[in-house]
């Protein structure tokens, strides 16, 4: 389908903006590959970051579209090689006497910290750039893999700089 990027949008923290948002993506028929939402350093805003796959022209009608919307203040193309992507993930694996060894120096490599455990499972919290959080799941595959959740790329500019600073585009 195209390459992936990440856009950065920053809207008004109020009811019913991302329905708005994702909705415009669903009228174009683009497919969001992640998304995560929150809160920035001024509570009357929030900063929605999207991850998708797409050709230049899918990238540009995204971009445009969402600058139109109402409630959004700032639209920004996330440059891969000027800004730090971390995703978070969940991971619940089967294990036993034979197999816990091997997972938990797995999980050390990838700096992975046990969150929870039973007598026949673990759960393991881990971050990192998305391709990071690929090859442990792609580890942790050799395990019986119970369950797992994944946050969603949250991305931000590298440097002093920021991309919308109190409210001033």
């Amino acid at each position: 389908m195209g390459n992936k990027f990440v856009i950065a949008v920053f809207v008004d923290n109020q009811f019913g903006v991302l329905t708005r948002v994702t909705s415009m993506f669903t009228r174009r028929g683009f497919n969001i590959d992640a998304l995560t939402v929150g809160e920035t350093e001024n509570p009357d805003y929030s900063r929605i970051t999207i991850s998708m796959s797409g050709d230049g022209y899918a990238r540009a009608q995204m971009l445009n579209q969402l600058r139109k919307l109402h409630n959004v203040k700032k639209v920004e193309l996330l440059d891969p090689d000027r800004s730090i992507e971390r995703e978070m993930l969940l991971i619940k694996v089967k294990y036993d006497r034979a197999t816990q060894q091997e997972i938990m120096s797995t999980a050390d490599i990838f700096r992975a910290k046990t969150v929870d455990f039973s007598p026949e499972t673990l759960c393991m919290e881990c971050t990192g750039s998305p391709s990071k959080i690929d090859a442990f799941i792609g580890i942790m595959k050799s395990y019986e893999i119970i369950e797992l959740c994944r946050t969603g790329i949250v991305a931000i500019d590298r440097g002093s700089g920021s991309l919308f600073v109190n409210g001033q585009k």
